[in-house]
């Protein structure tokens, strides 16, 4: 499935994909149903060219152009018997949808009713401060490789002092960095999350970096030299050990934590105004100042 917003590059990858491959094909379509091939042209608002100049890698259509979807062009032409066949199935599945959607609401109402009884039993005991459950910790970039499959993506293998090895993620900084840059950096990972295919990749964590405001600059959040690979960092006076991965994504733990994290006006990495800390020091970008890290 692609559902979810830790899908969103893979569904605007997909879309981006068919839509181009539609434009391309519908040059084959012009001589045998020109009015055809024409409204579609029409509709990815970008007229035909000459078939020598369709770019192999299909990337034809200009970013930012305006799709009109519209009426669909050619109706499927069905017999009167096809007609009331179908209309007696859309009307079974109706009904069907209907009990069905009746369940899930009992089901739904029943799980809430639960989750708001636990929540009240918890809500007094609970006071670990939100930033320790999360696990973040100084790793160092042993391998990095262009995605085969996104533009936008590094796949990085990772050391986070692990006896099983270098974690496996993917960074969409691609944009901002050369590979050759990133190649022995040491930066923090985020290590209690579940494991998400991006683009088909297994990605085990999170990297962390900060942003502009107008997201036309990336950096990344970056651990004193000295600081020891493995290493959870940490926010004087905030104590607690870290939560499950189940936990993270079932609590939206990273969620809320990530609402405060950014930089401070000298570029520290701060949770809440709080500086963010290894052993060896404060963790920090390059340059950007009160800019959201994610």
């Amino acid at each position: 499935h692609m559902k979810g917003s830790d899908m969103d590059l893979d569904r605007q990858i997909v879309v981006r994909a068919v839509i181009e491959a539609v434009y391309a094909m519908s040059h084959l379509l012009l001589p045998f149903i020109p009015m055809g091939a024409k409204s579609i042209f029409k509709k990815l608002n970008t007229g035909p060219i000459q078939l020598t100049e369709i770019k192999s890698d299909l990337r034809n259509l200009a970013v930012g152009t305006e799709i009109r979807v519209g009426d669909v062009l050619y109706s499927k032409i069905i017999s009167e018997e096809e007609r009331l066949n179908a209309e007696e199935a859309a009307k079974r599945k109706s009904q069907s949808l209907a009990e069905a959607q009746r369940k899930k609401k009992e089901k739904k109402a029943a799980a809430a009713a639960s989750s708001k009884a636990g929540q009240k039993k918890d809500s007094g005991t609970d006071n670990q401060p939100l930033f320790t459950k999360v696990d973040i910790r100084v790793g160092k970039i042993t391998k990095v490789w262009n995605h085969p499959d996104a533009d936008k993506l590094f796949c990085e293998e990772i050391d986070v002092g692990e006896a099983s090895g270098p974690r496996q993620i993917a960074s969409g900084i691609r944009g901002h960095y050369e590979l050759s840059a990133l190649l022995d950096t040491k930066v923090l990972v985020v290590c209690n999350m579940k494991s998400v295919k991006i683009v088909g990749f297994a990605s085990n964590g999170m990297v962390l970096a900060a942003k502009s405001a107008d997201g036309s600059k990336v950096e990344l959040v970056r651990p004193p030299d000295e600081a020891e690979i493995g290493e959870r960092v940490f926010i004087h006076g905030l104590t607690g050990e870290p939560t499950t991965s189940a936990q993270m994504k079932k609590r939206k733990i990273w969620d809320n934590v990530a609402k405060c994290l950014k930089t401070s006006g000298d570029g520290v990495a701060t949770w809440n105004g709080m500086d963010i800390l290894s052993k060896a020091g404060k963790c920090c970008v390059a340059t950007l100042a009160n800019a959201p890290i994610s």
